[in-house]
């Protein structure tokens, strides 16, 4: 991380942005390719960081991968899939947690997978304990080695009875991407049925999957013997759409995002509303933009879909921190998403951090030692720092805050936005912010 973006603040966003493929998508839509006896084809692909890491991924494990020049379509073919060497996955993985998710699929194609100690944003403690007791459960062998974890099926995996503790992505995925090609039916309970979610249900059945998606977050999937590939245009990344809206209003803007779906980002559009914000749908996207006058504070509640996305969450914190009074942020699903507040306070923000949970949601970390509530009270005038990226999410945040503040600011660590950014600098600057890209003085 040797380069660092100089932010001159100060002037409004404005223009039209386009989002592509979602980044809780597309990644494990590739993943799934290995499941097929045949090629997949993957469009709508969005060229972000975690797409860089499963190509590279897959490519390791016998799995060609082919981008279209002109369109960005990936086709996938897995017919010469293999094992990998363990050193080179830990290398290529990084930080990256998508590696877990390759167990399933391996253990189907080629009967075994080794999965590399685990990274990601440090935005809470994202265990993989759900990820391990859901393979268990379908006969799968774990192995703890001091370099990370082998996982076999020698003797096949069957159908399970799964009920989730949490409605985690992450596990409901897992669970998926397994038990499609297990022997027998698996019934999963406290699923996620985030967009995402239906999104690969629907990747998976066009390759021949038997899936139900039935009330009360209950999944059941009747395995096959086989999947073909498939043919699939990624949903568009709701997170990226919340993101650029959140940062029209901070900045009293006017951004149009080309590829914004209303349903899906149903209950952000509710919260921007009540916030002051305005947009206007339209068949190819959403206007977002400031109509003027003062914001209104809020208390908001993120949650599980068909909530308020913990994604969300960061980006609208810095258009809180313009609204007149007090606002408040109760954060119940990862329970360290606060870090980024500290940047926020020395560019001038009031931002105090709660250890209660100041909501009305029940919340896994009621009476534990996290600052997962937040009272941030405004309006702030915002003023130039300099500052480290934390996260995906919370770096995003940062950067809106330095285009809100007055004067210079400095940010290092840029290169993790484009993780789940695409081409986030040109997007940056035909909005017409004053953003330069230079290498770091050492």
């Amino acid at each position: 991380m040797n380069k660092v973006l100089t932010i001159n603040g100060g002037r409004p966003l404005s223009g039209s942005v386009k989002v592509r493929g979602a980044k809780n998508l597309v990644p494990k839509a590739m993943v799934a390719s290995l499941l097929g006896d045949g090629p997949s084809v993957l469009r709508n692909v969005p060229e972000i960081k975690d797409v860089e890491v499963v190509t590279g991924l897959l490519e390791l494990h016998g799995v060609t991968v082919v981008k279209d020049p002109e369109t960005g379509d990936l086709t996938l073919d897995p017919s010469g899939a293999k094992s990998a060497n363990s050193k080179e996955i830990d290398a290529f993985a990084g930080d990256s947690r998508i590696p877990i998710l390759f167990c399933g699929p391996l253990m189907h194609t080629i009967g075994e997978a080794f999965i590399p100690d685990l990274g990601g944003c440090r935005i809470g403690d994202r265990p993989i304990d759900y990820h391990l007791a859901v393979l268990r459960n379908f006969g799968a062998i774990v192995d703890k080695a001091s370099n990370g974890i082998t996982i076999s099926a020698r003797e096949g995996l069957r159908g399970a009875k799964v009920e989730l503790p949490y409605p985690s992505v992450g596990a409901t995925e897992q669970v998926l991407l397994t038990a499609v090609r297990a022997k027998g039916t698996t019934e999963l309970k406290n699923a996620a049925i985030e967009p995402e979610i239906l999104d690969l249900i629907d990747v998976l059945q066009k390759m021949g999957a038997i899936i139900h998606v039935r009330d009360q977050r209950t999944i059941v999937i009747e395995g096959v013997a086989r999947l073909r590939g498939y043919d699939h245009v990624a949903l568009p990344d709701r997170n990226e759409g919340a993101s650029w809206a959140s940062a029209a209003l901070a900045t009293g803007g006017d951004i149009f995002v080309e590829g914004a779906d209303q349903r899906d980002l149903a209950a952000f559009l509710n919260t921007y509303r009540k916030l002051g914000g305005d947009f206007d749908v339209r068949i190819d996207g959403i206007r977002f933009f400031h109509p003027g006058g003062d914001l209104n504070p809020l208390v908001v509640e993120t949650d599980v879909h068909p909530g308020f996305m913990t994604d969300w969450q960061q980006p609208l914190v810095v258009a809180l921190t313009q609204a007149q009074g007090v606002s408040i942020v109760h954060e119940t699903v990862y329970e360290n998403r606060f870090g980024f507040t500290d940047a926020l306070v020395r560019m001038g923000a009031t931002v105090q951090l709660h250890r209660d949970c100041l909501g009305s949601l029940p919340c896994r970390f009621d009476n534990r030692d996290f600052l997962h509530s937040a009272v941030i009270t405004g309006k702030s005038e915002l003023h130039g720092a300099d500052f480290v990226i934390p996260d995906l999410r919370g770096g995003f945040s940062h950067v809106i805050a330095a285009l809100v503040a007055k004067g210079t600011s400095n940010a290092s660590g840029i290169e993790l936005i484009n993780r789940g950014y695409e081409h986030f600098l040109e997007k940056l600057q035909g909005l017409g912010a004053d953003v330069e890209l230079r290498e770091a003085a050492h």
